[in-house]
């Protein structure tokens, strides 16, 4: 009866014991959900990390694959652009962020970082004794990458106010030296037009024609309730949300400051932003996905670049709740990136949903998906600002499809 006893008290213990460790590893592992924003900063670090870390160490050349769509037109010629290319996209998407200060230490921290890298990285770019300098004059897309750093730049004045006097005149020099391609006839050219706006805001000489031929053609392609033609004829894609609308977005902002020449053109242009930003948000399904149509689709959640630009501007409409444009964001952000396939060794992929290189474009590299860091741009409004300081708010599509009472949509005349 002893051994019984002595072997009931023995069990006893470690039953208890196992218990209280497994209790312990419970309590232990408990993981607190991320708010909004540490979910937008975690995803934004995990997208463009690879890219802003290998060009500050002069190695991007090195680490970045070379992958084109299957159905390239001149693959020697889309790799050679294709650093420039990944670079201004996503120093475009995360440039309010870098403008932002103050915050949460680890965002702080997580900021400086990048600061440091974005600066190192512009730099490299633009010694011709780096492995990852970038010339400006190998082909016409590099109308279009000189952009987006021209974007990033006007986004973020403390990136050129920190930049080293020798890298501002290279800059200068390399963003000019695109002038030497003819855009085509689509939005292309508001890629001239921004280059130029960008010299505008800086002090520099600026092509007035370049600007207001963009301006001038964009209002002959507005086809209503909030579109624009690309071109001649219209397509039903994203290049209203890719380009035109905050492309325009920016010409008014800067070229608005030097003349008012447009003023009754960029009166309208506001209210086309707003109305397009309530179709843009009217797209967003109730589990963040949206229709997959028309070209450049695998520049995923680039495809609400405008809704983004508009809430970080906080320019949003009425109808709009900076929180329930978030909520919205947030779930294209989760829904375009959750798939396992949509990265391979750090890199994004070639696709919408995870790897799908049939979706590609004749004109897609490995650099191209990147554009869709610009759904990140409300990273750069404070932590305490409406957008993420408000609880959650339902979307449209989440109202509607639950049932709720909802007010009617119909088209708005803003010609």
């Amino acid at each position: 009866m002893k051994t019984l006893a002595t072997k009931i008290v023995v069990l006893f213990m470690i039953f208890t014991c196992c218990g209280a460790q497994l209790f312990g590893q419970k309590k232990s592992t408990k993981v607190t959900p991320l708010t909004d924003r540490q979910f937008w900063l975690k995803e934004m670090d995990k997208m463009c990390r690879p890219v802003l870390y290998s060009l500050a160490k002069d190695s991007l050349r090195i680490a970045m694959p070379k992958v084109t769509s299957i159905r390239i037109d001149n693959k020697e010629s889309r790799l050679k652009v294709q650093y420039l290319e990944v670079f201004g996209r996503v120093l475009s998407g995360i440039s309010p962020w870098l403008q932002l200060e103050g915050g949460a230490p680890e965002e702080v921290a997580l900021r400086n970082q990048y600061r440091a890298w974005a600066l190192a990285g512009v730099k490299n770019s633009l010694d011709s004794t780096a492995k990852d300098f970038m010339n400006y004059d190998i082909a016409g897309q590099q109308l279009v990458d000189a952009s987006y750093l021209a974007l990033a730049f006007i986004r973020a004045p403390w990136l050129w106010e920190n930049l080293d006097p020798k890298s501002r005149q290279l800059l200068i020099k390399s963003i000019a030296t695109t002038r030497k391609f003819k855009p085509g006839f689509s939005n292309w050219l508001l890629f001239s037009a921004v280059n130029e706006a960008f010299m505008a805001k800086y002090g520099f000489d600026w092509d007035v024609m370049r600007v207001d031929y963009a301006l001038q053609q964009l209002e002959q392609w507005y086809v209503g309730d909030g579109l624009y033609k690309d071109g001649s004829s219209f397509a039903l894609d994203y290049y209203n949300s890719y380009v035109i609308h905050p492309y325009l977005g920016t010409l008014v902002d800067i070229i608005g400051k030097k003349t008012n020449a447009y003023n009754l053109m960029f009166e309208k242009i506001k209210a086309r932003n707003e109305r397009y930003a309530i179709i843009q948000e009217r797209l967003i399904n109730v589990d963040g996905t949206y229709p997959a149509t028309g070209r450049s689709i695998i520049y995923r959640g680039g495809a609400f670049h405008h809704l983004a630009n508009m809430a970080w501007k906080d320019l949003l409409p009425k109808q709009l709740s900076p929180a329930q444009v978030r909520c919205a964001l947030t779930a294209v952000i989760k829904k375009t990136l959750e798939s396992p396939t949509t990265y391979k060794d750090g890199w994004l992929t070639i696709g919408l949903y995870g790897d799908q290189p049939h979706i590609a474009d004749y004109y897609n590299n490995q650099g191209s998906p990147y554009i869709c860091t610009n759904i990140f741009l409300p990273l750069g409004l404070p932590q305490t600002h409406a957008f993420w300081a408000n609880p959650a708010a339902k979307w449209s599509a989440q109202k509607i499809w639950s049932g709720e009472d909802f007010e009617n949509d119909h088209s708005v005349d803003l010609r």
